[in-house]
C-alpha cells in the first residue's frame, strides 16, 4: 500500500534516459526524400513541404519571401479565397514560411481528409500564378508593416546587428528598404517559383496518425513533379563583418528606452564546441534562472529580461545576448554582461548551479520530444543541417557529463569583450 506519509523520491531530469525516435524514410519515384514519424494519439496529420528557396538563393532582394507568401494566392483555377474556403471547409491549416536557406509549405489536417487536400497542394507547386492583385496587396502590406516596424528600437537593433556581424549583402545580414517591394514584378516571382520549386530541390517531413495508403498519396500527388531533377547550384556569399565594434544609434530622440544587442560570431552546430556552448550558454543567459536574468533583471531591475542565444544558421552562427533596458541605464547593463562574462572566466561555477542548468536542458529536450511533431521537427533540423542522431546523442551526453572545469575553460575561450560587437538603439 502506497505510504503517504513518506515523500516520494524526487528524480533528477539527468537520470532519465532519453531516446530520438527514428523516422521511417522512402522517396518518391522522382527522387524526393520523404521522413515520416508515426506516432501520436489522435487522428491529425502534418506535412511540410522543405525546398531550398530562402534568401539564400534569390539576386532580387525579397523576392524568395515574396514567392512564399503568394504561393498559396491563387492558381489558374482558384482564386486565393477560393483556395482558402476550399481549405477552411476540411477543417485544415496551409501555411507557408520563408527562412535563410529553406522555404516551407505546411499543411495540418485531420488524417482522413488528406486525400481531400493534397490535390490542391499539388496545384499550387504546379500552377501558381501570382496574380498582379495580390502581389500589389502584398507590396503595400509589407511596406505599411516595415514603416511601423522602422520606429521600434527592438526592430531595428535585430536587423542592424546581422549586418554588423555578416555584412549588409549577405544572406544573413541584408534587410529592406520601401523600395525594395517596389523592384519585385509577378514575372520575378514567377521565375523564382520555376527555378526553385515547380523544378526545385524539395524534402517532404510528416507526422501523426498517417493513413495507410500514404506513400501513395504521396506518390500520386508529387512524385511526378519535376523536383530535385537539376542540379542545385549553391550561391558562395562572402562574410563581410563590420571593423567598427561599437555602435550607437538614435532612432528615436524622446525614445526611452533602448534596445541592446552584444554579439560575436561563433560556429556552427558541426563544430565540436557547439554541444558543449549550449550548456555555457544556458548557465549564462538561457533561460529565466540564468545569471544574467538574475543579475540584471532580478538584482539591478534593469530589464524585464535578458537572454543569450545561439544564432543556428547552416553556414554560419553567432553567440548573441539580447536586451531592452532604460536609456539611463543601457551602459550600466552591457558592463554588468561583462562582469557576468568575466566571472564565468575566472570564478567557479559550483555543482548545485550546473545540476540546475543540466535539469533544465534534459527537461526542454523531453518537453521539446513530446508528440510525433516534435519529433519530426528535431529530424527536421538534424536533416536539413547535414546531422544525424549521433549528433542529438552526443548533447545529450555532453549536457549530463560535462564539468565545471569544462565550462571555464570554454568561457575564457569564446567569452572576452573585445570579440563582442555591441549595439545599443534608442
Amino acid at each position: 500500500m502506497l505510504d503517504r506519509k513518506k515523500a516520494p523520491h524526487i528524480k533528477d531530469a539527468v537520470e532519465y534516459g532519453i531516446e530520438l525516435k527514428k523516422p521511417d524514410v522512402f522517396k518518391l519515384d522522382n527522387g524526393v526524400s520523404v521522413y515520416n514519424i508515426q506516432a501520436g494519439t489522435e487522428e491529425v496529420v502534418q506535412i511540410e513541404w522543405v525546398f531550398k528557396a530562402g534568401n539564400w538563393y534569390e539576386k532580387l532582394k525579397n523576392i524568395a519571401s515574396a514567392t512564399n507568401f503568394l504561393i498559396k494566392n491563387g492558381t489558374s483555377t482558384k482564386s486565393a479565397y477560393e483556395i482558402n474556403e476550399f481549405v477552411d471547409f476540411y477543417g485544415a491549416y496551409l501555411n507557408r514560411s520563408c527562412y535563410n536557406e529553406t522555404a516551407v509549405v505546411s499543411l495540418h489536417c485531420l488524417t482522413r481528409q488528406l486525400e481531400h487536400i493534397l490535390p490542391v497542394v499539388q496545384e499550387i507547386f504546379l500552377d501558381a500564378s501570382f496574380p498582379e492583385d495580390e502581389l500589389s496587396i502584398y507590396r503595400q502590406n509589407m511596406q505599411q508593416k516595415l514603416a511601423v516596424n522602422l520606429r521600434k528600437c527592438d526592430f531595428i537593433a535585430g536587423r542592424k546587428i546581422d549586418e554588423l556581424l555578416f555584412g549588409a549583402s549577405h544572406p544573413y545580414g541584408v534587410y529592406s528598404a520601401a523600395t525594395d517591394y517596389d523592384a519585385i514584378s509577378s514575372a520575378d516571382v514567377k521565375k523564382y517559383y520555376n527555378q526553385y520549386y515547380r523544378n526545385g530541390h524539395c524534402t517532404i517531413f510528416s507526422a501523426g496518425i498517417l493513413p495507410a495508403n500514404y506513400q501513395q498519396l504521396l506518390n500520386t500527388y508529387f512524385g511526378s513533379i519535376p523536383f530535385n531533377q537539376v542540379e542545385l547550384e549553391e550561391p558562395n556569399h562572402s562574410i563581410n563583418p563590420a571593423q567598427q565594434k561599437k555602435w550607437n544609434i538614435i532612432n528615436d530622440d524622446q525614445g526611452v528606452q533602448g534596445a541592446i544587442r552584444i554579439a560575436r560570431p561563433f560556429p556552427t552546430r558541426k563544430d565540436p564546441d557547439f554541444p558543449k556552448v549550449q550548456v555555457l550558454n544556458a548557465l549564462f543567459g538561457g533561460f529565466f534562472g540564468s545569471r544574467l536574468m538574475n543579475n540584471i533583471r532580478e538584482d539591478k531591475g534593469y530589464t524585464y529580461g535578458i537572454y543569450s542565444f545561439l544564432v543556428n544558421h547552416v553556414h554560419a552562427g553567432a553567440w548573441m545576448i539580447s536586451t531592452e533596458a532604460g536609456r539611463n541605464v543601457c551602459e550600466a547593463t552591457i558592463n554588468e554582461v561583462y562582469n557576468e562574462m568575466q566571472q564565468l572566466r575566472e570564478g567557479d561555477i559550483d555543482s548545485e548551479e550546473l545540476l540546475l542548468v543540466k535539469n533544465y536542458l534534459i527537461g526542454t529536450l523531453l518537453g521539446d520530444l513530446d508528440g510525433p511533431f516534435q519529433i519530426i521537427g528535431r529530424w527536421k533540423n538534424l536533416i536539413l543541417n547535414g546531422l544525424d542522431d549521433q549528433f542529438f546523442y552526443t548533447s545529450v551526453n555532453t549536457i549530463k557529463n560535462i564539468s565545471s572545469e569544462e565550462l571555464k575553460a570554454l568561457a575564457n575561450k569564446y567569452l572576452n569583450p573585445d570579440d563582442f560587437y555591441e549595439l545599443v538603439v534608442v
